[in-house]
Order: C-alpha cells, then sequence, then structure tokens
C-alpha cells in the first residue's frame, strides 16, 4: 500500500497560501479554478455531509459504484463494470479491475463492503435515511460484490448511485476515521490535498481513467476559499480573487451583468426552499406551533408568490407538495392548495386563541433577505418572529436538536429523483422531523418499500395529503441555481445541481 504521509498536506498548504496572497493571481496560466463559497465544509468524510458544498465536493473527490448522468437520469457504469439483479433483494456488482484509489490502492469488493458497513453503522452518518433500505455486501472474490436490501426499494440504484461514496478501508483505517475525515482519500476525479477551515486545495487525479463517465478532470487544480458571508464571496469574484461563486443574492446580477470579464448563469434544480413548523412541539411544548389553526394561518400569511418573485426573477415555482414535482411519488394533486389570504390567517389565528399573536424565532440559513421578508409578512398578523441567521451547519445543529420553532431552509434530495429522499428525512422520526406523527412515518415507509410503482404513489399521495392537512411543513419554491463565473471558464450546469468540474476547462 503506497501510503502518502499527512505531513505533505501542510506543505502544499504552505506553497498554496503564498499563491493565494497574491490578488487576481492570473489563474488560467496556472491552471487553477479559484471558488468562494460561504457554505462551509468542516468534515469532509463523505458520510458526514449533509449540506450541498459537501456532496459537490464528494463527487469532485469520490466515485461510486454506479453514476447517474445529470442530462438523461440514466445509470451507468463507474468503479463497477456491470450489475445485476440476482433476486428483488440483492444487486451484484463486478468492479473494474483497474479501479484505484488516489494512493494508488486498488478497489476491491472488500472496500465496498467497507463502506456499506460504515453506511450502516457510524453514528455520524449525515443523512441516515439514506441507507435506511441497506442490509449489508458481502464480497464473492476481489472483484464482485453483493449488496442486500432489506427489503424491496425501487430507488436502490438511484441511492447507490448518488449516495453510496465507496472508502478505502485500509487508508481509512490506517489513519482513523477522525484524521480520515480530514485527510481524505477517494478514486475521483479531485484529490483533496488540503482541508481546513478557511481553504481546499484540490489536484488533478493523473490516474483516473479517461473512459469514466464523469471524464478525467481537464483543469488541474481547483482552489476553493470558504468565505463565511454573502458580501466576501460577491467581493471575491467582482474583486477578480474568484473565477466562479454560485447561489449568490439576485441583487447582484446587475454588478455580474456589468462587469465584462464575468457571465451569469441560472438554471433549475431538484431542490426546495421550506418553512417547517414545531407541530410535535419539541422546542415549546405544548406552544402556539402544536396548534393546527397557528400552522394554517402561518401558512395563509406568507405571499410565497411574492417571495419567489423577488428572489427569482428568472424562473421557480411555487409548489404546494413538499417534494420536488419530478421525483418519483411527488403528487401535485395531493397536496392541498395554499393560498396567500391575510383575512383568513388573522382570522384562524384569533380561532386558536392568539388575536394578538405570540413570540417565537426562525431559524434561517438563507440568505438574509429571506427570513426577513418572512418576518414581515408573519408581523402582519401580529406574529412576532426574532430571526436567528446562523451560518448552514449550525442552524441544522440547531434544528436537529429540536431547538427551531421555525426552520427556513432549503433541501435538495442528495439530488435523487426520488421522494424518498426528502419525505423521510423531514416526517420518517429522523432529528429533521418536527411533526412526529406515527402514521405518517408508516405511509412513508410504506411507499420506500412497495414493489408495485402504483401502490407507491398512493402511498406517498396519502403522505403528502396528510402533510399539507396537517399544515405540517410549508414549501415556498423550487430552487434555482444562480452561477457566475469569468468569462475565460466553459461551465455548464446541471440539472441536479451537482457542478461537474471535471467536465469544466478553460477557452
Amino acid at each position: 500500500m503506497r501510503r502518502q504521509p499527512v505531513r505533505a498536506g501542510w506543505l502544499l498548504l504552505a506553497v498554496w497560501l503564498i499563491l493565494f496572497a497574491q490578488p487576481a493571481w492570473a489563474q488560467k496560466s496556472a491552471d487553477i479554478l479559484r471558488i468562494a463559497w460561504r457554505e462551509a465544509v468542516s468534515d469532509f468524510d463523505p458520510f458526514h455531509v449533509k449540506l450541498r458544498n459537501g456532496l459537490v465536493l464528494t463527487h469532485l473527490a469520490f466515485d461510486g459504484l454506479i453514476w447517474r448522468d445529470p442530462d438523461t437520469f440514466t445509470i451507468k457504469p463507474l468503479l463497477a463494470a456491470s450489475w445485476k439483479y440476482i433476486d428483488d433483494t440483492t444487486i451484484e456488482f463486478q468492479l473494474r479491475p483497474d479501479a484505484v484509489f488516489q494512493n494508488g490502492d486498488r478497489v476491491t469488493a472488500a472496500d465496498v463492503v467497507y463502506t456499506v458497513n460504515i453506511a450502516l453503522s457510524d453514528p455520524d452518518v449525515a443523512v441516515p435515511s439514506n441507507y435506511a433500505w441497506l442490509a449489508g455486501a458481502e464480497a464473492l472474490d476481489a472483484t464482485h460484490v453483493r449488496i442486500r436490501l432489506k427489503r424491496v426499494f425501487p430507488a436502490a440504484l438511484e441511492y447507490i448511485a448518488l449516495a453510496l461514496p465507496i472508502l478505502p478501508q485500509s487508508y481509512r483505517e490506517y489513519l482513523g476515521p477522525e484524521l480520515f475525515s480530514r485527510h481524505p482519500i477517494g478514486a475521483g476525479p479531485y484529490r483533496i490535498v488540503v482541508a481546513s477551515g478557511e481553504r481546499i486545495l484540490l489536484d488533478r487525479f493523473g490516474l483516473y481513467p479517461d473512459t469514466s463517465p464523469k471524464q478525467r478532470a481537464q483543469i488541474a487544480h481547483i482552489a476553493i476559499t470558504q468565505v463565511g458571508s454573502p458580501d466576501a464571496e460577491i467581493g471575491a469574484l467582482l474583486d477578480g480573487n474568484a473565477d466562479w461563486i454560485w447561489s449568490y443574492a439576485p441583487d447582484n446580477s446587475e454588478k455580474i451583468a456589468a462587469n465584462p470579464a464575468l457571465q451569469e448563469v441560472r438554471a433549475e434544480s431538484m431542490r426546495l426552499t421550506y418553512l417547517s413548523f414545531d407541530a410535535a412541539g419539541r422546542s415549546q411544548p405544548d406552544g402556539p406551533l402544536t396548534k393546527l389553526k397557528v400552522r394554517q394561518a402561518i401558512m395563509a400569511a406568507i405571499d410565497r408568490t411574492a417571495i419567489a418573485r423577488a428572489v427569482l426573477p428568472l424562473g421557480g415555482r411555487v409548489v404546494d407538495s413538499p417534494c420536488f414535482p419530478t421525483q418519483f411519488g411527488c403528487d401535485q394533486t395531493a397536496a392541498p392548495r395554499v393560498a396567500f389570504d391575510l383575512a383568513r390567517a388573522r382570522a384562524l389565528l384569533a380561532e386558536a386563541g392568539y388575536p394578538d399573536g405570540f413570540d417565537t424565532e426562525i431559524v434561517s440559513y438563507l440568505l438574509p433577505h429571506y427570513a426577513l421578508d418572512v418576518e414581515a409578512d408573519l408581523a402582519r398578523i401580529g406574529i412576532r418572529a426574532r430571526v436567528i441567521q446562523l451560518p448552514s451547519g449550525e442552524a441544522i445543529a440547531r434544528a436537529a436538536a429540536g431547538q427551531a420553532p421555525l426552520l427556513l431552509g432549503s433541501w435538495g434530495s442528495t439530488s435523487i429523483n426520488d421522494v424518498s429522499a426528502i419525505l423521510p428525512v423531514f416526517f420518517g422520526g429522523g432529528d429533521l422531523d418536527y411533526a412526529r406523527l406515527p402514521e405518517l412515518e408508516a405511509l412513508i415507509e410504506q411507499g420506500n418499500g412497495s414493489p408495485n410503482p402504483d401502490k407507491r404513489r398512493a402511498f406517498y399521495s396519502r403522505a403528502i395529503r396528510m402533510i399539507g392537512d396537517q399544515a405540517l411543513w410549508l414549501p415556498l419554491h423550487t430552487g434555482i441555481a444562480t452561477y457566475a463565473f469569468s468569462r475565460n471558464l466553459i461551465f455548464r450546469p446541471s440539472a441536479d445541481e451537482i457542478p461537474l468540474f471535471s467536465q469544466a476547462s478553460w477557452k
């Protein structure tokens, strides 16, 4: 095994810091793509990732057995050359004999078994529902492995493609989980060579195969600065210290358009912006939000169309279903229509026993104008909502601890085109479930496991109708991913909101 000393990363960091000290450094001539983003990644173990930027890094640095083409949504070979169902709950994969990790170790069936065991046993797995269908894995020999399912799970290949990056057993056991999370090794097109709180540095993996559907990386290096604020993010781009940013406030579009060195692209993404309510009383037992009419009043008070129009001038849709419209099982007709009606909102609040409103909190990690708009809408019916604006990781941790009466966030379903990637997260009994309804959990579980597509749809439809009838969750709008980048860069966004930097290049 060719283990590389961990200390090498710090020598690289010293070199990179010297380069970064030079403003507007000649990134194209040095073949370095400079990225600035505010949603910081602090743990680089791919199974500890909950937010989008971490998922982007995972797909850069790690490969799975298979890959879903973001344009056609077809499943293609990646580390596995082929696969077949042995029976309804067993999938056998044949690995490519030339597949290697970034330290030169071969990818073997033992690594796949090890990865599946980590997904099932690691207490720090960020999204446990992504692996609730897994029963285990068995190596038949070095290149053949079987993954076993707990039950029939029609979406299994989607999850294997998007949420099961393969880990190197020998390397991870050699370092230990904690050190591995700071010095990861995968089999993807880029290797993370430095991972710190402020900067992430990646180098092209020289042994990555030209035959991969992801494509071998064309740009040699990626340097990511984790800036921590929207102003710093847009400032880095406008000052020439970054080549690419995304998900910035729409009022920056004019500044970007006025700069001849920059270009902007927008594309709808598989994401929902949402407001969840503490119906179960996790933050305040028997508090106002446990009352159905209070939740209905809030839903009627929020002008979703105005919010969407303000933040998504070039697209995005207001939807009533708690899922993305293209996802399997996302029945748009099952969700009750939510209409903006201030008079009805005030009447409902009075009927619930709160004619003068009440005090509460909105925990948000979205751009600040989202929370301010919701706060202003609620104030019109007397609800005094204090905004707690936090970095994404802190907001999610606070919500997971049951300390978010109202949570304003967004969810991209790990880009899995199936409602099993969103409904269990918020209504399946996990740490972000603020409903805690066993009947609802059972419907979702039945939808997840039914082999009959029509029955799956029926179970999910009943769950979606219950979520709407009980006013448990308010979808605000579908997502529009905004990208601004140098005119020297050739970059094409994908519908699954996972930027393919390995396919980016310089003009």
